[in-house]
């Protein structure tokens, strides 16, 4: 029975490599973990997404992934037992993997039809495998007039061993041989980010005013580095657009002039640089999702303009726009916040580099004072203008708000929860956002008292985050701290405690501590 199911797994392995060694030749995204795992990502309910999200935060796609593997082994000894009895039933029972990988793939909003083949393959190739396994566990037939033979019930144990062994020797080696080539592939879009010198922007950032990062341990810094800088996004496989042969079209509703770019197109306009702070929906109150950088790009307005496109406040027909990105993604945004004067953009460059991979490498939207999921469409490649009535966008279709302006909201950075500071002046500091208001105020409380005003790091613009110190008397004890923040239009975030779903977390962040 042990051996059976060994050589399911070792069928199952074989699969997979197959599929890796096809994969190189059609696309990364179309080897069958990754097609089904973005199936899966697809069809997951709002609710599963953000228990994924708050559990797993930027490991959740591995999870996934492992959880695939481990299926797949199951599913895999269970067919090298039956094939054990049934020897043509279990090897065609393979072929199940390869059907659930082509059709999850060829399902993908991006799909393409070469996408089903590793699948398929893998599949074919894994059958045949089984099946030639499963013959040397069967007790070969006596040669007549022979008495030394293998006993009846036995199996050809060396022969199985030896070809389990080759096969799986064969399997990896066909496995690296694609992993291989994939890298040689993406060799030459690594070096197209590399050669990418970002032109000095017509409109350069303000300068960080002094004292707007306190310098405090445990604050998150002003600037958030690019390595540290959150990621959630349902791409299991990052995308690797060359940008020589990257190109966005503008087209739709209201568009008088279609418009088809380059990267160099964008890189020869007029660029902007700005510092806006980023949230991601799925952000819980006090959560890591929030960042805040320095971006480089084009005006979007700009480009929506020359199109001739207009806002619906002017009489424009259209007032979505659709960002479609080449793992296909797609990104509903008003048109009118876009074309409202804030600082939307088309952006090729963060905090002093061309976009990382991990961040939407060539071109990225960034729109302050909305979440992600209705704004900052990553690897973008098409612009739609239509209406919200008319079209559903991926995560509208799953429950989440069509509009989604950013919540006023705070969080205590230090002391982290369950420290032990001692008695004395300790300083409670973090960071409060309502990006494009602006914190007008921060006040922090201990164990349900009055209100304290916190003092505020020095504002480098609406569009940003803001720290913020209290130097709190602490005294022996158990203690919980609460912080809340009031913004520029006077609104001050409410206690209510609510989750993400279906446009943002409300409530306020509280960290206990023990003062020992």
């Amino acid at each position: 029975m042990a051996s059976a199911a060994s050589s399911g797994l070792i069928a199952g392995f074989t699969a997979l490599c197959v599929a890796e060694l096809v994969a190189a030749a059609v696309r990364p995204e179309s080897g069958p973990v990754t097609a089904v795992g973005g199936a899966v990502i697809d069809r997951t309910p709002a609710a599963v997404k953000d228990f994924a999200v708050r559990n797993f935060g930027t490991d959740d796609k591995l999870v996934l992934q492992l959880g695939i593997l481990v299926l797949l082994a199951v599913f895999a000894m269970a067919v090298g037992v039956l094939a054990l009895r049934h020897r043509w039933t279990g090897a065609a029972a393979v072929l199940v993997f390869g059907v659930v990988g082509a059709v999850s793939a060829a399902g993908r909003p991006e799909g393409r039809p070469g996408d089903v083949l590793p699948s398929v393959v893998g599949a074919f190739v894994a059958a045949g495998v089984l099946y030639l396994l499963a013959g040397r566990l069967l007790a070969p037939p006596p040669a007549a007039g022979e008495t030394d033979g293998v006993a009846p019930g036995a199996f050809d144990r060396r022969g199985f061993v030896i070809a389990a062994t080759a096969t799986a020797a064969a399997s990896a080696g066909a496995g690296l041989l694609g992993r291989r080539l994939q890298e040689s592939r993406l060799a030459g879009v690594s070096a197209s980010r590399g050669g990418v010198t970002l032109p000095a922007p017509a409109s350069p950032a303000p300068a960080i005013p002094g004292g707007a990062d306190l310098g405090l341990r445990g604050l998150s810094s002003f600037t958030t580095p690019n390595k540290d800088f959150y990621r959630v996004d349902t791409a299991l496989v990052v995308p690797r657009v060359d940008a020589g042969r990257w190109r966005l079209r503008i087209h739709g509703k209201g568009v008088a002039r279609p418009v088809t770019l380059s990267f160099q197109d964008l890189l020869e306009r007029e660029l902007v640089e700005r510092d806006i702070t980023l949230t991601c929906v799925s952000n819980q109150v006090g959560g890591p999702y929030v960042g805040n950088a320095r971006w480089i790009g084009v005006r979007l307005a700009d480009l929506l303009g020359e199109a001739g496109v207009k806002p619906p406040s002017k009489g424009g027909p259209a007032d979505q726009l659709v960002a479609r990105s080449v793992d296909g993604m797609t990104i509903g945004t008003p048109v009118e916040k876009v074309m409202d004067g804030r600082d939307a953009l088309l952006a090729v460059g963060m905090n002093g580099e061309p976009l990382p991979f991990d961040h939407g490498f060539p071109v990225r939207m960034v729109v302050p004072g909305l979440y992600g999921y209705v704004s900052a469409c990553k690897w973008i490649q098409d612009i739609e203008l239509t209406t919200f009535d008319a079209y559903d966008a991926y995560w509208v279709e799953r429950d989440w708000s069509r509009e989604a302006p950013v919540k006023t909201q705070s969080r205590i950075d230090t002391p982290r929860p369950f420290a032990a500071p001692r008695p004395g002046t300790v300083p409670v500091a973090g960071v409060a956002w309502a990006q494009h208001r602006g914190i007008a105020r921060v006040e922090v409380r201990v164990d349900g008292g009055e209100w304290h005003t916190a003092r505020l790091a020095a504002e480098a613009g609406r569009d940003t985050w803001r720290q913020w110190v209290w130097e709190w008397p602490a005294t022996t004890g158990h203690h919980t701290l609460e912080v809340r923040a009031t913004d520029r239009t006077g609104a001050t975030q409410t206690d209510e405690r609510v989750g993400t779903v279906p446009d943002g977390a409300t409530g306020w962040h509280s960290v206990v501590v023990d003062v020992t």
